[in-house]
């Protein structure tokens, strides 16, 4: 558990997120209670449960990047998922239970690269010898007889396994070995071809049962290791065959069900589920029935998960309770008093995000990281193309979206990736002829592109 103070927290968000001070703080406290907690007993851990956030504000403000973020920043099981894809029991969708299976599949697929990379280096030395086991055949002793399993499957239709047989290393294939595992390590043979062996993936699985739990298992997952798994031959070059050799070797020094259970408890523990669009099934208070009836429905379905429950998975069951629920909408047509009652209470952090301003539009920009003028820069580079942005034209791009967002629809931030898009259209499309020139975007450019005496004369009455 990042052990990261609140202030750490939103200084970090800073660099990506321009505004939205009163959310990024109550993230962060959310967070920091997580690692407060992990210190106590387990008897105290236990009755702690995370106070679960609602965020209100319009799209395009930064909603669901602060929850990205901010699961990336401690490396916690992350999952959005948009509310409005549940469907109430009885009708066709997916059921709310779904979102914390899904949510297992992410924290196991991170435990296990996380475990992949500690056994990585172990895993590309096994490859190295593979590899020169192919390049340079030696016969080996045979460990273990064929079952009628693989006689049946074709399972030994792979590398042979074993140990090296010592009457066949005579002085001759010793002095080659040498030679090619030289080369191999000083990189000299990545072109070289090789035949290896993987799974075929292309077989078609053996049947599919029900399993009453939203979701279906096949009965090579149920079988496990009984069947062996079908292979098939691939030439491939020396570089692309110790990737695959390599992730080979990581399979094997792997123990799965450490990194099962281990998934399972981070998913219990640290997993962030972000609902997006909830107001989506808000019921309008002047409205109620006829085609929307489910709505109410989904709520009622989403409220046991959100207040605790365990859910049944094919890695084992997953108790919700100490798993952070941050929902997220825009509530144009509704409030969020239109969420039923109970489902208000498990929500009881209310944040609420703003508009942006010119000036937020300006400094989004340039100053994150990620920075969209950055972004643009760093493409049209590799076209041999060097951009140089004025502050004048800046100032314009920003008062052009914000325009564009009052007269259409508001879809805040990303409204700037249509501006740009509009604005470097041309210097995109004949990157060739611009090639090893430097483009000053300017304010006349962008008065040139668009017509911003006439956005100037409409926008008065939005900018303060």
């Amino acid at each position: 558990m990042n052990a990261l103070t609140p202030k750490e927290i939103v200084a970090e968000l800073d660099k990506y997120i321009i505004g939205q001070e009163d959310a990024k703080k109550a993230m962060a406290v959310a967070l920091r209670n997580r690692y407060r907690r992990s210190q106590l007993t387990e008897e105290l851990q236990e009755e702690i449960t995370p106070k679960n956030i609602i965020m209100v504000g319009p799209t395009g403000v930064g909603k669901t990047e602060i929850a990205r973020r901010l699961a990336k920043l401690v490396q916690a099981p992350f999952l959005k998922v948009e509310a409005t894809k549940f469907t109430e029991v009885g009708y066709v969708g997916r059921d709310a239970e779904s979102m914390v299976r899904d949510l297992v599949y992410a924290a196991i697929r991170m435990t296990k690269e996380i475990k992949f990379d500690e056994v990585k280096a172990k895993a590309e030395e096994m490859a190295n010898e593979k590899l020169l086991d192919l390049l340079v055949p030696v016969m080996k002793k045979k460990t273990k007889s064929q079952t009628p399993f693989d006689m049946i499957f074709g399972a030994n239709n792979s590398e042979e396994e074993g140990e090296i047989d010592p009457a066949a290393l005579t002085d001759e294939v010793r002095l080659k070995r040498s030679e090619i595992e030289q080369k191999l390590r000083a990189g000299m043979m990545e072109d070289e071809k090789v035949d290896i062996f993987v799974d075929d993936n292309a077989s078609v699985p053996i049947g599919v049962i029900g399993q009453g739990m939203g979701e279906d298992m096949n009965l090579n997952d149920m079988l496990g290791g009984i069947l062996p798994k079908k292979k098939k031959k691939r030439r491939v070059s020396v570089s692309e065959a110790r990737k695959i050799l390599t992730q080979q070797q990581a399979e094997k020094l792997l123990d799965m069900d450490a990194v099962i259970e281990e998934g399972l408890r981070n998913a219990e523990q640290n997993g962030i589920i972000f609902l997006d669009e909830i107001d989506k099934i808000a019921g309008s208070s002047e409205y109620r029935g006829g085609p929307d009836v489910s709505r109410e429905g989904v709520q009622r379905d989403i409220l046991p998960i959100v207040e605790g429950s365990t859910v049944n998975t094919k890695y084992g069951p997953v108790n919700t309770d100490h798993i952070l629920f941050v929902a997220a909408g825009a509530f144009h047509m509704s409030k969020v008093s239109d969420l039923i009652p109970e489902l208000q209470g498990r929500f009881p952090i209310r944040v609420d995000l703003h508009h942006l301003t010119l000036e937020h539009f300006q400094l989004i920009l340039t100053q994150p990281q990620n920075a969209i003028i950055k972004q643009y820069t760093e493409l049209l580079k590799t076209e041999h193309v060097e951009l140089v942005f004025e502050d004048s034209a800046l100032e314009e791009i920003a008062k052009v979206a914000i325009f564009q967002n009052e007269n259409s629809e508001n879809i805040g931030a990303r409204r700037l990736h249509t501006v740009m898009e509009k604005l470097l259209e041309d210097i995109s499309y004949n990157a060739d002829e611009y090639a090893h020139q430097t483009v000053t975007i300017d304010k006349a450019y962008v008065d040139k592109v668009f017509d911003v005496q006439k956005y100037l004369r409409n926008m008065e009455k939005y900018i303060i």
